[in-house]
């Protein structure tokens, strides 16, 4: 595995030497791509401290972990896949489309709720293995092959589940077999003290985990960073990169799957034309996290100091007790001077070589 690290980042270019050679503790830091990230976190705290008194309260702790996880689920593989080169402009609609074929095959089957959650990971995953397979197979760019599956998705949501519901929503699963014990997995909470704590984060934080663990040891994680930083070079040097983005789109997939399934066992029920626009918002998530839109640099940990930005502002917001308006001009200043301060952290980086 060492070899084939070696020989990779060879290839690639200096980007994956610095992951080994021995460096200071300062141009480890500043070698990091979720530097910038946390600069930008602490100074979206301690603004929001300051405006909002009862920001810092520990009930809206976690009003503010739920919110970035809900984000953070999905810009977890969303950074991944950025990593890896590409994007996925259909991710938003595709946790509906879970929801909407767990609870409907659920309903229209009478079959036990955890049938329905099954048959919708199956779904859900193909859908990724479509975006992947049709992206490799056709070398068309993943922002046209997603963006057809966005219109296509979108238009199956509101079409099937008005064919076969009569409405623009599901009907409620909530008294089916099985619904107590799925709800328990995807949408439960407990209380500590004041702080409501919702499943979601436990999910997100074990996704951060993982994806983490993915990168940095496994051969895995060299093949997405060689294939985002120079896919060519790294398939000369024999990286599966075919293989390797279509993994990443089924890893998109699968967290859909778990957002999904989250929609629907937290409300019950599904609106149909939800999610569109969400995609752009685990992107944001993983660019303030420090992943370059041309592919072969970010992390894990960045997508979900992104998510936590977007959780704060998003609820901070709303205790400030501003106009809910502001939320798309705050977040949009946030990508641009997140953005600006991961350039001028990397050139720091690359100087400091």
């Amino acid at each position: 595995m060492t070899g084939t690290r070696d020989a990779v980042m060879d290839v690639v270019g200096a980007g994956g030497d610095e992951r080994l050679a021995p460096r200071s503790l300062a141009r480890r830091l500043l070698g990091r791509p979720e530097l910038g990230a946390v600069v930008g976190a602490a100074a979206v705290f301690l603004f929001f401290s300051v405006v909002a008194d009862s920001f810092l309260r520990a009930s809206s702790m976690g009003t503010v972990l739920y919110a970035s996880s809900t984000i953070g689920i999905m810009a977890v593989p969303v950074a991944l896949l950025m990593i890896g080169g590409e994007f996925d402009l259909s991710a938003g609609v595709m946790v509906t489309s879970s929801a909407l074929t767990s609870s409907m095959f659920s309903y229209q089957m009478t079959a036990n709720t955890w049938v329905g959650v099954g048959v919708s990971l199956l779904v859900t995953l193909a859908l990724g293995a479509f975006n992947g397979i049709m992206l490799v197979r056709t070398k068309l760019p993943s922002f046209i092959i997603t963006l057809g599956t966005f219109l296509m998705l979108t238009g199956l949501n509101l079409g099937l589940t008005n064919l076969i519901s009569g409405t623009v929503a599901t009907k409620s699963i909530g008294d089916m077999q099985g619904f107590p014990t799925c709800r328990d997995l995807f949408a439960s909470h407990w209380t500590i003290g004041p702080i409501d704590l919702q499943v979601t984060i436990l999910w997100w934080l074990g996704l951060v985990a993982v994806a983490t663990w993915v990168l940095l040891r496994t051969r895995a994680g060299n093949w997405i960073f060689a294939a985002g930083g120079n896919a060519d070079a790294a398939r000369a040097v024999g990286v599966p990169v075919a293989r390797t983005k279509i993994g990443l789109y089924v890893a998109v997939a699968f967290c859909a799957w778990i957002s999904g399934q989250h929609l629907l066992f937290a409300f019950d029920v599904v609106q149909s034309g939800e999610g569109v626009g969400n995609e752009f918002l685990y992107i944001i998530a993983a660019v303030i996290g420090g992943c370059l839109m041309t592919g072969g640099y970010g992390s894990a940990i960045g997508s979900a100091v992104g998510a936590f930005i977007f959780g704060m502002a998003s609820k901070g917001i709303v205790y400030a007790q501003w106009n809910a308006d502001w939320f798309q001009f705050f977040l949009g200043a946030m990508l641009l001077l997140a953005t600006l301060l991961n350039a001028w952290v990397r050139r720091r980086a690359e100087a400091s070589k």
